[in-house]
């Protein structure tokens, strides 16, 4: 059996994104297996029978699987990181609780209201209404003041935790639906401009380049 976990996703999806920043940091080499969700791959009957939700990404560590970018990378810092990890510490349970504040802001939020629209736009190819955008602006505003209240490097203190893999995959890709977010949202952009100068957030940058070749041309085609 293979001793590398094998990730299942799509370069330009924000919560694979996240798990490769995560496994760069970790030092943990990946296994990847692409599934073309606007072939709807993630539908076949075989790939349902891994992951019912029908998502990705998805881990398999040696017929182990796990959906959800912010459950796969807590299970990866557990086994692979170092002893109580800050990046996700087993015994810290403040800064835990913090991490999975913020995990949770992101999938139940930030990340959510982004995903309303790509689904729109990606699967149906249709105009997204603008309420769609306003709720995503909204949670923009959301995660702007949290960054503001909080004054840290990063979304947990001054160490780096996995939730910073999934909101800086998330802005990556979501900022593109809404125009001048920078000058609306400076907090949310100084921490991105500081993340961007570590190494870890340039394994993101492929599908970063894949999201925005793709979604200019449906913008463009839907008169956006």
């Amino acid at each position: 059996m293979s001793s590398k976990p094998k990730v299942y996703g799509i370069w330009g999806s924000p919560p694979f994104g996240a798990v490769t920043m995560c496994a760069k940091v970790l030092g943990v080499e990946l296994d990847v297996e692409i599934v073309n969700l606007l072939n709807m791959e993630q539908l076949n009957k075989e790939y349902i029978q891994k992951c019912p939700q029908h998502t990705v990404p998805l881990l398999d560590d040696n017929g182990f699987f796990l959906p959800d970018s912010h459950a796969i990378n807590g299970y990866l810092v557990n086994k692979y990181g170092k002893e109580n990890d800050p990046l996700y510490p087993k015994n810290d349970i403040k800064r835990r609780a913090l991490i999975d504040h913020r995990l949770h802001m992101d999938s139940g939020i930030v990340a959510a209201k982004g995903f309303s629209i790509t689904r729109t736009i990606g699967f149906k190819n249709v105009k997204p209404p603008q309420e769609a955008f306003d709720d995503l602006k909204e949670a923009f505003a959301l995660l702007n003041k949290q960054i503001e209240v909080q004054n840290t490097k990063y979304m947990v203190g001054d160490i780096l935790s996995i939730a910073d893999f999934s909101i800086y995959a998330t802005v990556s890709n979501w900022g593109f639906f809404l125009k001048n977010w920078e000058n609306e949202f400076p907090h949310i952009k100084a921490y991105m401009e500081r993340m961007k100068q570590e190494d870890w957030p340039e394994v993101n940058d492929k599908g970063v380049n894949a999201f925005k070749a793709l979604f200019e041309v449906r913008l463009k085609e839907l008169g956006i």
